[in-house]
């Protein structure tokens, strides 16, 4: 299971919840002062997963402001970027005179270093309100920080395209996060890390403007994400991954000799990695081998088999015998 931090107000007595959550989140690297429009029965629960050195957290909460001053960041500072997927209610912003609001399926980007106002209100019919997002220190991000600063507090949808990848990484890894080991975590936060590259990369529209290697690293960040969205189509091939970004097969094979690996070998690796996380998951325990190779790309079983184990010694069956008789 991921390393996890959960703090919850129904572990308080009633009377004492707003002073604690303010207490908690006042001694947080990114501490803030918070003000309730309830403070009598307010709710909050807020839990953290370690992904490396990005963090990824969710939110349930009543309806408050959370007011980040230059008196706090200079009192801690993590130099970090915040990412907020908002899911449910409405979240408005206001940071350097700007304010911005923004609804389920939105997301915003904002930074630790500068001071901020949230506020965070229900809409009708609900009681709290819903959001996940990620703390990711700037310096991973290959992007230059112009680029990256432009798009400080700007509306990015998360209903399609990279933005939708970027929410289904953040819901799916918070759902599961119980069938990750802790040794997980910080591989989760290099896929989290190469999806909000490829996101803020098509949302500056940086290619052509940006140096030759930094142009590289960006169309490298995109066609890795492609593949992880097409992992499960039999017929994704360089030639099918060049021609969805517009260049040669070639320049695609020059692109991965900067790389570890080729591109049919990465999409291999990854097609295994994924298939081997679900023979390894209790959950899935019963479903057949057949299914999870047809769900990861394998359209033959025998080659699946056959591959599995060259990459990890063993034939799948007797892999996943061997996981789940050790955690017994």
């Amino acid at each position: 299971m991921l390393i996890e931090t959960v703090f919850c107000t129904r572990d308080v007595l009633a009377p004492d919840r707003f002073s604690c959550w303010r207490e908690h989140i006042s001694q947080t690297h990114m501490p803030m002062d918070v003000e309730g429009d309830h403070t009598a029965d307010i709710t909050v629960s807020q839990r953290t997963l370690a992904l490396g050195a990005v963090q990824l957290w969710t939110m349930e909460h009543s309806p408050m402001t959370l007011r980040r001053t230059q008196k706090l960041i200079q009192q801690s500072d993590p130099g970090l970027y915040h990412l907020s997927l908002n899911l449910r209610g409405k979240m408005g912003l206001t940071s350097s005179g700007h304010e911005a609001e923004y609804e389920p399926y939105d997301l915003v980007l904002h930074d630790t270093s500068r001071p901020h106002l949230l506020r965070a209100t229900t809409s009708h019919g609900e009681d709290t309100v819903l959001g996940t997002g990620l703390f990711i220190p700037r310096k991973l991000l290959p992007l230059p920080g112009n680029a990256i600063d432009s798009l400080i507090m700007q509306r990015l949808s998360a209903r399609e395209g990279v933005g939708a990848l970027v929410a289904q990484f953040l819901t799916q890894v918070n759902r599961d996060s119980g069938s990750y080991r802790p040794d997980d975590g910080p591989r989760l936060g290099t896929v989290a890390i190469n999806l909000l590259s490829a996101l803020f990369a098509h949302a500056v529209e940086a290619s052509g403007s940006l140096p030759t290697e930094t142009h590289r690293q960006t169309l490298m960040l995109r066609i890795r994400a492609f593949i992880r969205q097409h992992l499960h189509d039999p017929h994704l091939t360089p030639h099918t991954i060049a021609a969805a970004h517009h260049i040669s097969t070639s320049y695609l094979h020059r692109l991965f000799q900067h790389e570890e690996e080729t591109v049919a070998s990465w999409v291999r690796h990854q097609r295994l990695d994924h298939a081997r996380r679900d023979l390894a998951d209790p959950a899935q325990r019963t479903t057949p081998i057949h299914a999870i190779a047809a769900r990861w790309g394998f359209a033959r079983a025998s080659d699946f088999t056959r591959a599995f184990r060259n990459a990890y010694d063993m034939p799948p069956n007797d892999y996943r015998r061997h996981v789940h008789r050790t955690a017994e």
